[in-house]
């Protein structure tokens, strides 16, 4: 049986539909019930609600071991999807808590029960840091520790290295490092983010560059690696490269919302951050743009995706025309 953690997010529903459209026997965890109706909403717009029913619900956290006790049991290949994902710098002990503490479980209970082989879902942002004679980041850019990193960054690092320490112990594995995943807007993090507020009328942009790719490109990449001989081994999962301004501006001709006019500059973006700590700090609000956050949304970044190309021959499918099948599947 096939473990699914984190299956009620992006990826790991996604990651639902597409293993039970192939017939296997998946069991996935949950940690309110409540959570899995936006699983369900997606696997009834795909119009595949029977497949929803056979999957083995169980309610477990990856910080709780006794109920981790209970989603193990019989599973021979797991893939790790849940995880926090958070640039406000107050959860930074949240962020490292249920990312590393919490992939580090799911690590030792694959080692002591005998599971054939983990997957786990990284992210670009932990990829390594360019030296100075450098343009690409690829999967072995060396991670600098002196450089600043976010937190939720950091923790996607310490994660992958509990992740590396299970492969030491003889735990067959693979990691995917996704750039900025597109999917179904009815999730209310990363693109449904986004989704929401190009259509709600977001009227700035900056000029910041970074990785673009579809929810199901990462799905079927992941169990093609999980069904391959591979192991020991991470790739970068990247389809295009997109400005902030381009993908906002595509996003909103699809959607047939007004595009963004306002071209924000970095120092406008500083001083936003500083305002943002100080009403968080003395109101105690939750911060909406962070120091990092700030900056990245202005950071050109290139990442390759040869690799993950290269091994399965793989082919990403076209950004511009993934924005335009989410915006079609949600008109039905």
């Amino acid at each position: 049986m096939i473990l699914v953690t984190g299956g009620t997010g992006l990826v790991g529903a996604h990651l639902l539909l597409h293993l039970t459209e192939k017939g296997e026997n998946v069991r996935a965890t949950y940690r309110n019930l409540s959570t899995t109706e936006k699983t369900k909403s997606l696997f009834k717009l795909h119009q595949k609600e029977v497949l929803f029913q056979k999957i083995d619900w169980v309610k477990a956290d990856i910080l709780d071991i006794p109920s981790l006790e209970i989603a193990f049991e019989n599973i021979t290949t797991v893939y790790h999807c849940a995880a926090h994902i958070s640039f406000d710098p107050k959860e930074e002990i949240l962020l490292r808590k249920v990312n590393i503490e919490g992939t580090a479980n799911i690590v030792n209970f694959c080692i002591d029960k005998k599971v054939k082989k983990l997957c786990y879902v990284s992210s670009i942002a932990a990829l390594g840091d360019l030296t100075q004679n450098e343009n690409i980041i690829t999967e072995d850019t060396e991670w600098n520790p002196e450089i600043y990193h976010s937190d939720y960054a950091i923790s996607k690092y310490g994660a992958e290295m509990e992740v590396w320490r299970g492969f030491q112990e003889g735990l067959g594995v693979v990691i995917v490092n996704p750039g900025i995943i597109l999917g179904s807007t009815i999730w209310d993090t990363g693109s449904g983010v986004i989704f929401g507020k190009v259509k709600n009328g977001l009227s700035f942009y900056t000029k910041g560059q970074t990785g673009h790719v579809s929810v199901t490109d990462v799905v079927i990449a992941m169990t093609q690696l999980m069904e391959s001989a591979i192991s020991g081994e991470r790739f970068t999962l990247v389809a295009e490269h997109f400005t902030y301004e381009k993908i906002i501006k595509i996003i909103a001709r699809k959607t047939g919302s007004k595009p963004p006019k306002f071209y924000v500059k970095p120092w406008i973006t500083a001083i936003a951050w500083r305002l943002d700590w100080f009403i968080a700090t003395f109101l105690g609000t939750k911060r909406n743009l962070s120091k990092f956050a700030a900056q990245s949304i202005h950071t050109i970044d290139w990442y390759s995706n040869e690799k993950i190309k290269n091994t399965l021959n793989f082919e990403f499918q076209p950004i511009e025309k993934v924005v335009e099948d989410i915006v079609n599947l949600e008109k039905k």
